[in-house]
């Protein structure tokens, strides 16, 4: 078991301990949406379920396992966050188990547009197969917490309407016409237990549990653990490199002519969503990883680099000394931030089945 992997339990098993005292995830509102979804699935003639693109298998949604795969597409958002190699490999894998698939960026208008003709093109077969369908047709959304149902129920909404043919005459939850097409969002709902510890992982490092059942700081340890076992920080090294180091001398200069308070360039000094404080974090990253001389294999090796990590983010960041102790979580809400935004790379949590991963590699040769 790899220290990634330790990491992961450790963090499902807090996650899990933190749900059995009456502080997890299901709560009655939840209940309450899963009961209205559940009775409602039979009567809608389409389900698109949402999954994460960074973990496709376990981004399910459980209330489906027993769903007829012709009436459902899993979708799998987020793709601009995910390995595109693995991406593949998932679509492969979904397309040998006999259930339709379809990558999409919500935030991408030519995939949503693609996503919508391709749901379009899936009720027409559906219509032509059973000809007791109506002229109104609806499809539901659902998926788990933080998949980016909700915009990409937007997008659909919004360039659904611009594309049909009554331009500005389709009531809001429609997204076609010839024949009507309804778009119903849900809430998203997990199960009201998990047993699989580092599937806690998975969704706690995505946001699709709530942070605080474990802690930014432990999350943060996960997440550098993965990076630490992959070859992302490598792909860094050419842009670093071609880019140099901007020095806060030049960063200050770069801001001077849109701020003309002293506060705000602080404020942008800052702010760890701008680029050169991005740049500086992968620099910082790809220096103390490149220099690590320790065996990633080994537990304390691990934890050593993670804790120089943390060192040298704290720097990255600008973060001064506190005598708080608060550093460090400071430097997990901020790197948190940048993983689940894509800011630092591209990560698949689910590994794929060995068959199709060793096809995918010889297609890649």
């Amino acid at each position: 078991m790899t220290t990634a992997s330790k990491i992961a339990k450790e963090i499902g098993n807090t996650v899990k301990k933190a749900a059995s005292r009456n502080r997890g995830w299901f709560d009655p509102h939840m209940a309450a949406a899963s009961r209205a979804i559940d009775e409602r699935i039979p009567l809608v003639d389409l389900v698109v379920e949402i999954r994460d693109a960074r973990f496709p298998l376990s981004s399910e949604y459980e209330l489906l396992r027993n769903f007829p795969l012709s009436k459902r597409i899993v979708v799998m958002n987020k793709m601009d966050l995910a390995n595109p190699f693995y991406i593949k490999g998932w679509m492969r894998y979904f397309q040998q188990q006999n259930c339709i698939s379809y990558g999409v960026n919500s935030h991408n208008k030519d995939n949503v547009k693609g996503l919508l003709n391709f749901i379009q093109a899936q009720l027409r077969e559906l219509k032509q197969a059973n000809r007791q369908f109506s002229e109104t047709l609806i499809v539901m959304l659902v998926g788990i917490p933080n998949v980016g149902k909700s915009a990409l129920a937007n997008s659909l909404h919004q360039i659904g309407r611009i594309s049909a043919a009554e331009k500005g005459k389709l009531k809001h939850a429609m997204i076609g016409s010839h024949p009507n097409i309804y778009l119903l969002d849900t809430p998203g709902i997990l199960a009201p237990s998990i047993h699989d510890s580092e599937l806690c992982s998975k969704l706690a490092l995505t946001g699709a549990i709530r942070d605080s059942l474990v802690g930014q700081k432990e999350l943060v340890q996960y997440f550098l653990a993965i990076l630490n076992l992959s070859d992302q920080y490598k792909k860094w090294e050419k842009v670093l490199t071609n880019r140099g180091k901007l020095s806060f001398a030049e960063s200050k200069q770069e801001h001077s002519g849109c701020s003309q308070l002293e506060g705000r360039r602080n404020q942008y000094l800052m702010d760890h969503t701008q680029d050169f404080i991005v740049h500086d974090v992968r620099r910082a990253l790809f220096d103390v990883i490149s220099c690590f001389d320790g065996n990633l294999e080994c537990e304390d090796d691990m934890l050593k680099l993670i804790e120089a990590e943390f060192v040298a983010l704290r720097e990255a960041f600008r973060i001064p000394e506190e005598r708080d102790g608060d550093v460090d979580h400071k430097v997990a809400v901020k790197l948190l931030n940048l993983y689940r935004t894509g800011r630092l790379g591209h990560y698949t949590l689910d590994p794929l089945p060995i068959t199709l991963c060793n096809h995918l590699w010889d297609l890649h040769e």
